[in-house]
């Protein structure tokens, strides 16, 4: 087999920047390890930037997320008893975000795929990649596939990054000492935006995926096991978290999902070898505090396929040469902004009271100050 773009993993990543080649003539070829049931089920992130929504839509992809997204103008921190709202049509009013979970991205995008003929394949085995710096291919389940350039958009644990030589990558890493308890229930979500809590139990979060089903997280130990984490202490904790001001009550109903996500912040760069692009969480990791990660492949993505569409059209190799250099901006700000909100929002096991008192006055200047408020509020909704 031959084609001009082998794409490993088939997330939001490679999906889509294997749309967004189709839409510029360009052949590419999809493979992933796991099932298509299993990619589009899996819950993963769900809050979109103004520059993702905006690059689905181009793409002839958003006409489900148009449909059933749910627009968001503002978030809520929570703190000291008291509710503040970051409102974004005051500070950022050319700009907001939109609730649409990642796995509905990644079904809008295997549907067009497929329509369109795409050569997605499922379950494959084996997969490796060779030759980066000559005529690259990949292997898999006894196949070979010959093509000009492999995006590795295969997540953190893929082969893409390991097949980079040994050296050749500097990474920065950072593990935070708590973990999310993220829970997804059939219940009609308690607000109508996103509620960020700080409490000297923990942080909560209150999300949503849709006006029936609520999407819940919880500071936990890094070590959690959801053996002790049964549906009455889940809501019991939650309550305790989210219900700090006059007049809230959280709506608790069937929980139909539980799971434990790590904290971690990680880069890895270049993020480019030979012939061999990486995009996505194979290159950087954020904690989902920033709701940043399915962003940051976007961002990835719509560079990758720039610079791969003046490649193939004239030969330009500048803007590959500077893939690498031009996402590593925006991951470093997201890394940044990533890292700061969950500091300024999360408890740690050694802080003392200096530590704590640091947090809440912080939290006070960026409720009370609009210039504080709209560091927040463009961070959040995405930088141009």
């Amino acid at each position: 087999m031959r084609t001009q773009v082998g794409i490993i993993g088939a997330g939001p990543a490679g999906l889509l920047l294997s749309h967004l080649l189709h839409l510029r003539g360009i052949s590419s070829v999809v493979l992933e390890r796991r099932s298509r049931e299993h990619v589009e089920q899996r819950v993963r992130a769900g809050v979109l930037e103004q520059g993702t929504v905006d690059t689905l839509i181009a793409a002839g992809v958003g006409e489900r997320l148009l449909r059933e997204g749910l627009p968001h103008e503002g978030i809520e921190l929570r703190y000291g008893g008291a509710a503040h709202r970051i409102p974004f049509e005051k500070l950022v009013p050319d700009r907001r975000i939109t609730v649409y979970g990642q796995q509905e991205v990644v079904r809008d995008l295997i549907d067009a795929r497929l329509a369109a003929g795409g050569d997605l394949r499922f379950e494959v085995d084996d997969v490796e990649v060779h030759d980066l710096e000559g005529a690259p291919y990949v292997t898999f389940g006894g196949e070979r596939l010959d093509c000009e350039v492999i995006a590795g958009c295969d997540g953190f644990h893929g082969v893409s990054r390991p097949s980079i030589p040994e050296g050749v990558l500097t990474v920065f890493e950072r593990e935070y000492p708590f973990a999310w308890l993220g829970v997804l229930a059939r219940v009609r979500p308690s607000a109508e935006e996103l509620i960020y809590a700080r409490t000297d139990r923990g942080f909560a979060l209150h999300s949503m995926r849709s006006p029936e089903v609520s999407r819940f997280y919880l500071q936990v130990p890094p070590d959690a096991d959801l053996a002790d984490w049964p549906d009455e202490r889940v809501w019991a904790e939650l309550k305790a978290r989210l219900e700090t001001i006059p007049g809230f009550t959280l709506e608790t109903g069937e929980i139909l999902e539980k799971g434990v996500t790590p904290m971690r912040s990680f880069v890895a760069e270049p993020m480019q070898y030979g012939r061999l692009y990486l995009a996505g969480d194979s290159a950087h990791i954020v904690p989902p505090t920033g709701a940043k990660g399915l962003n940051l492949a976007v961002a990835d993505v719509n560079n990758l396929t720039e610079a791969l569409a003046a490649y193939f059209a004239t030969g330009a190799t500048d803007l590959l040469d500077g893939y690498s250099a031009a996402c590593l901006r925006r991951v470093w700000r997201a890394q940044h902004f990533s890292w700061w909100m969950t500091t300024l929002l999360h408890t740690f096991d050694d802080e003392d009271a200096y530590g704590r008192r640091l947090q809440l006055s912080y939290l006070d200047y960026v409720t009370s100050s609009a210039a504080a408020a709209t560091t927040l509020a463009e961070n959040y909704v995405g930088l141009s």
